[in-house]
């Protein structure tokens, strides 16, 4: 299967799928349009994926990037690792009606984070996370009164910052099921460090029929 995808400025990509007969395995090359080196191979496997490219570091050097995705079922959990560039990050996803527990890896660094949800009830829900490394720590309660309307709360310490928001209209539904056929979003940023500098933002989104 042969597609090809072009911008305004005459830019785009342009990609070759095999599938590997009866196999769920397939391969792809891609480039950019025009080109700008050799193209991208990328090999798609049920649990995830991994691709090569060339990266230039300068006018003189370039390398061969390796960056993959795997992903698998483990302990009623979802197990993700990730590697880019050197760099690799895993994650494992536990999830049920009421909780969710969250912890990740960075390697070679080795910075080990979490995070923790909870649902209270159905129309509340608090989150939490934590990095060891840096001891940042960040904390948010949502409440949903219903459908279109709903506030959240929280506070980051590495930005020493407090906030909270106000949604009136379904914030992932269309405007024109809103009521007024309007989408009202309200936050105050409150610095820990310097109240009298605090701020709100305003963003309305209104439809009107003609």
């Amino acid at each position: 299967m042969l597609m090809c995808l072009f911008s305004q400025e005459q830019q785009g990509e342009v990609a070759i799928t095999a599938n590997l007969r009866d196999s769920p395995c397939k391969i792809e090359l891609s480039s950019l349009v025009p080109p700008n080196g050799p193209p991208r191979a990328t090999f798609f496997f049920p649990n995830g994926e991994v691709s090569i490219k060339e990266k230039i570091l300068d006018e003189r050097d370039r390398i061969l990037s390796v960056n993959g995705l795997v992903k698998s079922r483990v302990l009623h959990g979802v197990c993700t690792a990730v590697y880019n560039d050197n760099v690799m990050s895993i994650k494992y996803r536990y999830k049920d009606d009421e909780v969710s527990f969250i912890p990740s890896i960075s390697l070679p660094s080795n910075s080990l984070s979490f995070a923790f949800k909870r649902q209270l009830t159905p129309l509340d829900k608090l989150s939490y996370w934590y990095n060891f490394d840096t001891n940042y720590w960040g904390a948010i309660y949502k409440h949903k009164a219903h459908k279109h309307l709903k506030w959240k709360a929280g506070y980051e310490s590495d930005n020493r910052l407090g906030w909270a928001s106000l949604w009136v209209g379904d914030a992932g539904g269309s405007t024109k099921e809103a009521p007024l056929k309007a989408k009202i979003h309200l936050t105050l940023k409150v610095p820990q460090d310097n109240i009298q500098n605090s701020v709100v933002v305003f963003h309305v989104k209104k439809r009107w029929d003609f």
